[in-house]
This record gives structure tokens, C-alpha cells and sequence, in this order.
């Protein structure tokens, strides 16, 4: 009963940093995509659209998928501040090839090799970091998405020429040899959505696609091959 109340009242305070952050004008948005379209030059076969969200750091949702059942003070104080930090580096952008849309979600490189200094000073500390970043990506997706969290998936498109030209123009790439994104936290799938892991194009290659329920933490598209590796 305590630990419930406490972890009610940490989720409150939260919220309100959360809210002061994206500002009044977003406040009481459910999805706070907004601002100016930004678009390819009409000669590419694809449209660029890049849309501002701050998704909300939704404690609860995080423990459950670090499977945690409590965090110390200092490493959840720490964690809040990433967050705030790691918003304004978000990009989310809807890709649109013809009749065909998609939405790509990613964190930059930078945020990468912070995780991976984090892993080299303390593997608890870089666990829960690795988690912070793809549990971002995953709420910006399901905030767009909000199929997406019933579901359970986010699949994975099928890498079309068109699709790669495009991501390839915002520094993300498909690496051939191993069918994953060049980006480590990034998510590319259907928008709107159309789905879960039935139509996912990497289905054979994600532990949840064969049957694998539980997992240690979110798997991002993209991903899974080298999940199951380790």
C-alpha cells in the first residue's frame, strides 16, 4: 500500500515536470504533434514531414518493462534528468511514399555513446539508461500510435527502395547484411497503423514474433537478431 502510494505520488510530480516542459500549449494535448511541415524537394519520390512531440516519462510503464519493482532515489532523479535532456534530440518524422506512409522515430548518436559510457562505468546504471532511450523511442511511437501499445508491436515495414532512400536522408540506414537500422534507438513502422506482429517484416527474426512473450525489455524493430544473440 505505502509503495503504491509513493510511486503514485512520484508519478504526479512527473507529470508536472513533464507538463511544465512541453509548456501550456500542450498541456492537455493527448498527441502534441505540431509545428511546420517540413518536406523533400517534390522531385524525390518520397515527403519528409518532421513533427515535434515530447512524450510523457510514464514511470509506472518503465518499471514494468525494466522489470523493476522499485528505483533508488538518486538513479530515478537521474533518470528524470535524461529524459528532459534526451527530448529536444527526439526526431520523430511521417514518411510518405506514394500511397504509402510510414513513421520513424530515433534518438541521435550522441545519446548512443552516452549509454555506452554509462555500460563501462556501471552495468546496473547502463541497463537502466539503455532502457530510458528505447522506452523513449516506444512512447513517442505508441503517442502517435496508441494501436501500437494494445497491440504489443510496432512492426517493422518492408525495407522498399523508396523507404531506404528516404531514411538514408535523415542519417538512418538499413544495414544489409543484418536487416537492422544503423541508428541503435530508432523505430520505423506503418503510420497510421495497420497492425501488429502478423504483418511485421522481421517477424522471423523476433523472439516475440516466435512465440517468445517475456522479455528482459522492449525490443526495438530492427533489432531483434542481435537481442537474441546475447
Amino acid at each position: 500500500m505505502l509503495l503504491t502510494m509513493c510511486l503514485a505520488w512520484i508519478e504526479y510530480l512527473l507529470r508536472l515536470i513533464s507538463t511544465a516542459m512541453r509548456g501550456s500549449a500542450r498541456a492537455n494535448q493527448a498527441m502534441s504533434i505540431q509545428g511546420e511541415q517540413v518536406s523533400e524537394a517534390s522531385s524525390k519520390p518520397y515527403e519528409i514531414r518532421r513533427h515535434e512531440m515530447q512524450p510523457y516519462f510514464d514511470l509506472e510503464a518503465f518499471m514494468s518493462m525494466s522489470k523493476e519493482t522499485r528505483l533508488g532515489g538518486a538513479i530515478l532523479e537521474r533518470l528524470v534528468g535524461l529524459w528532459g535532456e534526451w527530448l529536444p534530440q527526439l526526431n520523430v518524422c511521417e514518411i510518405a511514399a506514394g500511397k504509402i506512409s510510414y513513421l520513424a522515430v530515433w534518438l541521435p548518436e550522441e545519446v548512443e555513446n552516452f549509454v555506452d559510457e554509462a555500460w563501462g562505468k556501471s552495468a546496473s546504471d547502463g541497463f537502466m539508461i539503455n532502457n530510458l532511450a528505447q522506452f523513449m523511442c516506444m512512447a513517442a511511437v505508441q503517442e502517435a500510435l496508441p494501436q501500437v501499445e494494445d497491440a504489443g508491436c510496432a512492426p517493422s515495414p518492408r525495407p522498399t527502395e523508396t523507404l531506404r532512400e528516404a531514411l538514408a536522408s535523415l542519417g538512418i540506414e538499413y544495414r544489409e547484411a543484418f536487416g537492422t537500422l544503423t541508428r541503435r534507438y530508432a523505430v520505423v513502422t506503418h503510420y497510421p497503423f495497420k497492425g501488429g506482429c502478423e504483418i511485421c517484416h522481421l517477424q522471423a527474426q523476433c523472439p516475440k514474433g516466435q512465440g517468445q512473450a517475456e522479455s528482459p525489455s522492449i525490443l526495438l524493430p530492427g533489432h531483434e537478431a542481435e537481442a537474441g544473440d546475447n
